[in-house]
């Protein structure tokens, strides 16, 4: 079983052992802080860059030392860690600052996958920035881009939301002005990362707000018991009702449906809104809820005040 990758990370040569150290780029020692993608789940698609940055920085900051502490032994890398999570982030960012104009090097890690993809260190690689410091990066796993590429629905244009609220009003809310966004014109296939104890309320409410449209639940992408169930929202919202989900859980829903409007949809939707706006602002807010050229929506206003 290599559900964390460690048992064959042992027996496989690991980055260190390999002699990659040669391929370090020749401006890594101009670089003062370096995001480094590590595996998000098996230790063995660590790259050999990222093995060859973590071991010349001064030191590694990491969200929790222990996680990060299996990952660098099982590659043969001793470099120090420095504990960075969000909640000592911004305390810890001035004297961070600080050393790296005092020429020290940083490499900045997750616990898994691509740094700062809703994981800390936006506010001081944004502080880095600030400070006239060259902030690189070294490319590699990441979840989103993982479930999107396996999931089946169109990889182009795509929204990446992160975790929704935890709480149902707030999440419902983060739903209805999606659903509100591709009324208005959006359409894309939408990545989410959720919990496992709150996937089947996501997806119900999935389901019930973005409506009966197709939908991928990777789960455990990289690891022994990867899955990928691919169904619409009310059948996936089923399905995890009766069976909980375990494990990391990425969530991918196809972009909304071409919706036909109707002359009969049109005209409602315009004496609704002529009730309270002006002509204008009922032209303009119909337009843009019902994607229909203004042209045509100015004309059935005209129709109607008249």
């Amino acid at each position: 079983m290599i559900e964390d990758g460690l048992s064959e990370a042992k027996t496989e040569p690991s980055c260190a052992d390999a002699g990659m150290a040669a391929a370090q780029p020749k401006t890594a020692h101009k670089q003062s802080l370096v995001l480094v993608s590590t595996p998000i789940g098996n230790l063995k698609d660590m790259s050999f860059r990222a093995c060859d940055t973590l071991a010349a920085v001064d030191a590694v900051l990491c969200e929790d030392t222990r996680t990060s502490g299996v990952l660098l032994h099982a590659h043969g890398i001793k470099t120090r860690m420095i504990a960075l999570h969000e909640h000592n982030e911004d305390r810890a960012i001035p004297n961070l600052i600080a050393q790296m104009q005092g020429g020290a090097s940083y490499a900045l890690i997750s616990d898994a996958g691509t740094p700062l993809v809703s994981d800390p260190g936006f506010r001081l690689t944004r502080a880095a920035i600030d400070a006239g410091l060259v902030v690189g990066g070294v490319p590699g796993p990441n979840a989103a881009i993982l479930a999107l590429t396996l999931s089946g629905l169109p990889p182009h244009p795509f929204l990446f939301c992160g975790f929704l609220p935890a709480r149902a009003g707030p999440r419902r809310a983060e739903l209805t002005r999606l659903r509100q966004a591709e009324a208005a014109g959006l359409k894309a296939t939408v990545i989410l990362y959720e919990a496992p104890h709150r996937l089947a309320e996501t997806l119900a409410d999935a389901a019930e707000i973005l409506g009966d449209r197709p939908a991928a639940v990777c789960r455990e992408l990289s690891k022994h018991y990867e899955e990928i169930r691919r169904e619409t929202l009310p059948v996936l919202a089923g399905h995890y009702a009766a069976n909980a989900a375990r494990g990391e859980i990425t969530l991918v829903i196809g972009p909304a449906a071409d919706e036909v409007v109707s002359e009969e949809t049109l005209e409602v939707s315009l004496r609704r809104a002529m009730e309270t706006l002006s002509m204008k602002d009922a032209v303009n807010a119909v337009t843009v809820a019902t994607g229909l050229p203004r042209k045509q929506v100015y004309a059935r206003a005209l129709a109607l005040g008249r």
